[in-house]
Parts: C-alpha cells; structure tokens; sequence
C-alpha cells in the first residue's frame, strides 16, 4: 500500500480470533482498551494481505482487498446505489416473478427483494386469493409491522371510514403513515378481487421526484429538508403525530427518505412558512407529473411489495359497479435488506465451498491415495447413508476444511505439529452455518481421540496411516489414553470407516455405516 492508513481505525478492525468472536463477528474489546501512544512497529504485505506487527506486540492481517473496499452501497437505504427511475424505464415490464418460483428459486427470490431495494418495488403473481395470504408474503423475508389497523387492513369500501383509502375516492401519490416514527417502511397490497371500473393503482419514486426539485429549485431543496412538518392522525381510538421533513436527507446529503401525504398534513408554524408552501407546492406538482407515474391495475392474486420510504402510490377513482378487494399489511426494510443479504451470502458459499473442492480439495489427502476432496464427499456420503440430518450431513462433509484455512496446513501435522484444523475449521464456517454445523466440525478430533482410548476396537479398526507416525501424532494418542478410562461416558454416534482413505473403483456410494461419527486416519 502507498499509504498507512489510520492506525487506531486498522486496529478497531482486527479480523484475529483475540479481537473478535469467530461465531458472530461480535469485537471483544473497547477502544478505550488500546493504548494511547499505538503505533504500527512494522509491516509488509504477503500473499494477498497486509500483516502489521503493532506496538503493543498484537500481530493483525487484513486481506488487502478489504483494505480497498469503498462500501460505496451503505446500508442501502439512501439514494445511492439505487435506480431513480420514470414511467418510461418500465415499458418492457415491471419487476416480479411468480408465487411459487419466489417460493421454490432462491435464486427468484433474492431478484425480487433486490428490486425492492433498488427500484424500490416488485410485483408478485399468482399469490392465492385467500384472506390473510398477504401476511404469507410478509413472512416470506421478514415480519409483519402491527400498527392502529392491525396486523393487516381491507382496502375496500367501508361504511363508516377513517381513512379516504377506504372509499371510492381517487387518492393522490402518497406515502403512508407519515405520521408515525419510526413509519413503517414497506407496504404490502394484496388483491383478493378487482371487478369494479376504475381503481388502477400508480407508483411514482418519490427519490426522483426529489433530485428532480434538487435539480430545479435547489433552494425549495433544502427548505424541505430542514422544515419539521406535523403529521398526524386521529380517530376514537387513536392520535399520533411525527414532525418531520418532507425530504429527509443523510449527513453526507444524500436523500434517504421521503414523507409525503396531504391528507395527514397538520398545521404547520414556523418562521418562514411562506418559503415552505412554495416548496411544498413545487414538490407537489412534481410528483404529479405524468412522466413521472408508472399506472397498472392489479388484478387477482398479485401482490405488490414497495418501499413507503421512496415510493409513493396513487390510484384512480372506482365506480361501484363491482368489488374491489385488497388487504395489505406493513412490514421493514430491515428485514427484507437481511433476507436479501443472507440469500447473497449463501450463494457466494457456495461459490467460495465449490471452488475449494475444485481447487485446494483436488490436491493429495496428506499422502493417502485420495484427493482431500474425495475424502470429505465420502464422509458426507457416509452421513447421508446413515440417516443422519442435514446439519450433521453438512458438518460431515466440510470437517476437514480447517487443513487448508488455518495458519498451518495439513502437511505442517504430518511434520509433527498440530494445525489444530478443527477449531480453525469451524472458526471459518461460522460465516455461513450455525453451532449446529460448526461444533461437530470442532469437536470432530477430540470426538476421535476419545474413542481411540475409550474403545480398545476403534483404534485397530481404523484405516492405517500410509507412512510412519509423527511422533507428535503418537504423543498425542498416549495423552489420550490418559485423559479418557475406558468407562468414560461419550456420545455413542459415529460414522464408520465408510470416509476412507483408499479410492473407490466405482462411482457407487460407501456402505452403509452402522453408527454416526466420521473416521479419518489424519486425527
């Protein structure tokens, strides 16, 4: 690197076991418990990342491509990375997928919850038309926000209504419930039956609207941004109020949200209110602009998913001619942005998982005549065979992963010293899996050594190393033997000597194992 960076900033984000928890990530000191005069001693990159030997004697390695990361996304919740978008963007379509893809396709699934995230909504088709499903839909990636309505509310003529959304009344674009903090920052509209003319619902990002008037009228901009208005709401039941910006801007200026609702706004006294409606007058056009308004009708069984941060929805008046039937619920971005990041998580383990065994995995399994790949796939195979769960299946077959992710490699425990592969093992898939993976994965050697010196049999029954030895591996069984007598109690499960050393000749799988630990000649 041309240049240190800050060394109380490399420090705070030591990647070591000693600064962070290997299960959550979770740091395991206060900044306050740096010294004050810290300083980098020495440093030198190698193999891709930046080793630095500090002042204090702690020794830190950061991959050199997290050095170079901007983060330019954020959190995601800021104009930012996102797609502002017009009418005419969406002339081939909007965003969606069918039900059951969304369903069944991780890969359907992260599609639709990124649009969400980046043109702030997607269309779900073909959801069942039954009452409460739009709870379903909520679920799918996150949780439903109860509010004053309820966990869920009908869209539909009501006799007595508190909200003009329950009448045939046109209602202009809008974000909802400006009058709670924190708002709820997606909404979901599911239709269960829409016969009646009229009643087409519209969309229009309330983000473009915004970086139109930044474009236009700077100062009307900025007036939006730094009037607190009130929003409120009442009724018999209820009376809430929120003061804030129309437009709501980030500390680095970038818009993040947009509260936009006439109906729900209350009287506002400030100092230069003129100023204020001016702005608020030019916004409002804006947004009313036809350019600017993506107009659809929804029809039986699709689900709209959008960003009531961003997007503001409209619809057209409606004749009582037929029924016109949605239920909608709330719910967070917070949720779906996780869902999303997990899905995106998952599919680069598996990436990352396919290119080991492709790679590292193809190399020699510490001098047995198959590959280290071959080794794990049969103590998978193994497991499966045996009936045992999926976390357990998991677990059999990335044991071993720890030979080629901890400071010392395989070949480094045939040379006698301990590359302690399991707790590195485990240590490294705790990005991706839970204890219920990772702890096997750990305790998987200690699990070996107990049976080696519990059970006269398993030890002779095991495959035999192909050269002599280590003596360190022969120091390591006497002490075993020591630590354990043979009425120790242990778990009973093992998986068979199926996870061989030697190729098999056949594509077929192993025998099927009588109990449930995996054996491996190199522990």
């Amino acid at each position: 690197m041309t240049q240190q960076p800050p060394p109380y900033w490399l420090r705070d984000n030591c990647p070591c076991g000693e600064c962070r928890d290997p299960r959550n990530g979770q740091k395991l000191f206060q900044i306050s418990d740096l010294p004050p005069d810290l300083a980098i001693a020495a440093s030198k990159e190698l193999d891709g990342n930046l080793e630095v030997l500090w002042s204090d004697g702690h020794r830190s390695r950061y991959p050199l491509t997290w050095l170079h990361d901007t983060d330019e996304a954020g959190d995601g919740r800021t104009e930012q990375g996102k797609r502002l978008w017009t009418a005419a963007d969406f002339a081939r379509g909007i965003p969606g997928a069918d039900w059951e893809a969304y369903l069944t396709d991780p890969a359907e699934q992260a599609a639709v919850l990124a649009a969400v995230r980046r043109s702030g909504f997607a269309l779900l088709r073909g959801v069942p038309t039954v009452e409460r499903q739009v709870l379903r839909v909520a679920e799918s990636f996150g949780y439903v926000r109860v509010t004053n309505y309820g966990e869920l509310f009908d869209v539909r003529i009501e006799p007595d209504p508190n909200n003009l959304a329950f009448t045939n009344r046109a209602i202009t674009p809008h974000t909802d419930n400006p009058y709670r903090d924190p708002v709820p920052t997606l909404q979901l509209l599911h239709c269960l039956e829409n016969s009646a003319t009229g009643g087409d619902s519209g969309l229009v990002d309330g983000f473009k609207a915004a970086a139109v008037l930044r474009d236009e009228a700077p100062e009307d901009f900025e007036t939006l941004t730094r009037t607190p208005v009130p929003f409120v709401f009442r009724d018999r039941r209820t009376e809430l109020r929120a003061d804030r910006p129309l437009i709501d801007v980030d500390p680095l200026g970038r818009i993040r949200e947009v509260r936009f609702n006439n109906r729900s706004l209350g009287t506002l006294r400030a100092d230069d209110v003129e100023a204020f409606y001016a702005a608020y007058r030019r916004f409002a056009a804006i947004t009313l602009r036809p350019e600017l308004r993506l107009t659809f009708r929804l029809g039986p069984g699709d689900c709209l998913v959008f960003d009531n941060t961003r997007l503001l929805h409209a619809r057209t008046a409606f004749q009582q001619d037929g029924r016109r039937h949605l239920q909608g619920c709330y719910a967070d971005l917070d949720a779906l942005h996780s869902t999303l990041a997990v899905l995106h998580r998952r599919t680069a383990a598996l990436d990352e998982l396919a290119e080991l065994f492709a790679g590292e995995g193809a190399g020699e399994y510490l001098g047995e005549a198959v590959t280290m790949a071959e080794h794990m796939l049969q103590a998978a195979a193994a497991a499966e065979a045996a009936g045992a769960p999926d976390h357990l299946i998991a677990a059999a077959l990335l044991h071993d992963v720890g030979h080629f992710r901890g400071a010392l490699r395989g070949r480094d425990l045939m040379q006698g010293q301990d590359n302690h592969h399991s707790d590195s093992g485990a240590d490294w898939l705790a990005r991706w899996f839970g204890p219920e993976v990772t702890e096997p994965v750990r305790l998987h050697v200690a699990a070996k050594r107990y049976l080696c010196a519990a059970e006269p049999g398993y030890r002779a029954s095991c495959p035999p190393p192909p050269s002599t030895p280590s003596p360190f591996r022969a120091a390591r069984w006497t002490t075993a033997r020591r630590q354990h007598s043979p009425d120790s109690r242990a778990p009973s499960t093992r998986w068979p000597s199926a996870a061989g050393t030697s190729r098999p000749r056949s594509r077929t799988r192993p025998r099927p194992p009588s109990s449930t630990t995996a054996r491996c000649s190199r522990h």
